[in-house]
């Protein structure tokens, strides 16, 4: 052994030409701090016997081959198999270190050296151990909710709102100023790009969300805006900001936006309202009058119609009478040519029976007649003819009268 002297007696004696560690230098014979010969200090000739390192360390060495077999050595220490095993042992441990879940609302997100590589789903998985790779695992269903033109004073929705005009003021696509409170609603739809393309994920949210609301209000007129077109504005300022967030690849998911508040600025509203009365009543009078147009003009139509049938009628009665008269005519003419003193007999006839059935007649025979003074009773033709509606049917062709010496008259008749 190391501790071993060359001339004699073991570590803890004495030997013949000197003492060991523990032993003092002799002269002559036993090692010792005495003059004489004899032991150290545990050495038989003085106080207890200290403890065997060597058995020590071989019953150390004895326990750790029952723990890892095929050791083997003389001087201490573990053989190549041990040493093998043992650093096979840490290194599964340190690959069991990877493995790691991911909760159902949650994304995996991957770093190597602090560098994004990967984007795990929920479930049981695995990375690199710590150091070279580790994992954040941040929320991706919490809904996230940013005002825009107004602040909430209270901690509920019933508490009062403070108006920031800087966010809520807008030009409109007639050349109005509007003023509009919105909220819009997010959540992390892919959190790599989340976390490692945008820095302030909230205040690219507002600022997107203010400039997209900006652009489609500003081909919006004021009119629509107050009233009718809100659920359109909102689909189509929902549309654009996510199409801007995904231009960033934000890795957001804009979930929905509500419009909160749509009026005027308070400094124009008594004006704007009386704008507003002033068309309401322009869109009730232009309704009256559509209504009385509505009215007069199927009236009118239907006028219009009728006195075009009546034409219509009026043309076929005057087309037919003429057709009869030509029809007759050329019947006459017929009867006419094959016995020309016959049909001028009868043509007289019939028109003088025409004429004389419109008139006043007065006949005498010519044997009453004679003697007497024929005379025209002026008077009475021109009483007749005032105090008649239609002059032309009273008409007299002639009166006569009769006076004779006796003053009387005879055989007259009228007719």
């Amino acid at each position: 052994m190391p501790w071993q002297s060359q001339g004699g007696g073991g570590p803890w004696g004495g030997g013949s030409s000197g003492g060991g560690p523990w032993g003092g230098r002799g002269s002559s014979g036993g090692g010792g701090r005495g003059n004489g010969g004899g032991g150290g200090p545990f050495g038989p000739g003085g106080g207890q016997r200290p403890p065997d390192f060597e058995d020590v360390i071989r019953k150390g060495q004895e326990r750790l081959k029952k723990i890892f077999p095929g050791g083997s050595g003389t001087g201490g220490g573990f053989g190549g198999r041990g040493i093998l095993l043992v650093i096979a042992v840490l290194v599964g441990i340190w690959f069991l270190s990877g493995f790691y879940r991911v909760q159902t609302d949650q994304q995996g997100v991957v770093l190597r050296f602090g560098a994004w590589v990967n984007t795990t789903q929920p479930g049981l998985n695995w990375h690199l151990p710590y150091p070279i790779e580790t994992v954040l695992t941040p929320s991706v269903e919490k809904i996230s909710q940013i005002n825009i033109g107004f602040r909430s004073l209270g901690t509920n929705a019933s508490g009062s709102q403070r108006d920031v005009e800087e966010e809520s003021l807008m030009l409109t696509g007639d050349q109005n100023i509007i003023d509009i409170d919105f909220s819009v609603q997010w959540k992390i739809q892919d959190a790599g790009r989340f976390l490692f393309n945008i820095r302030d994920p909230e205040g690219t949210v507002k600022i997107a969300a203010e400039s997209a609301m900006r652009e489609v209000i500003g081909r919006t007129d004021i009119q629509p805006a107050l009233t009718e077109a809100r659920a359109e504005i909102e689909a189509k300022t929902r549309d654009l900001l996510q199409q801007i967030l995904n231009n960033y690849q934000a890795g957001i998911l804009i979930t929905g936006l509500k419009l909160q508040n749509v009026q005027p600025p308070p400094q124009v509203v008594d004006a704007f309202n009386d704008v507003q009365r002033a068309l309401q009543d322009r869109d009730r009078l232009r309704n009256q009058a559509q209504a009385y147009r509505n009215d007069i003009i199927p009236k009118a139509r239907g006028q219009a119609q009728k006195m075009i049938q009546e034409a219509e009628a009026y043309r076929e009665r005057l087309i037919n009478e003429a057709q009869g008269e030509a029809q007759r005519f050329n019947q006459v003419f017929e009867a006419y040519k094959q016995n020309p003193e016959v049909t001028k007999r009868r043509m007289y006839l019939e028109t003088m029976q025409n004429i004389f059935a419109r008139t006043d007649k007065v006949l005498m025979d010519s044997d009453s007649a004679s003697g007497t003074l024929p005379y025209l009773p002026l008077d009475q033709l021109r009483r007749d003819m005032t105090g008649s509606s239609n002059p032309s049917d009273r008409t007299g062709t002639s009166a006569t009268g009769a006076a004779t010496g006796g003053g009387g008259a005879s055989n007259a008749t009228s007719n």
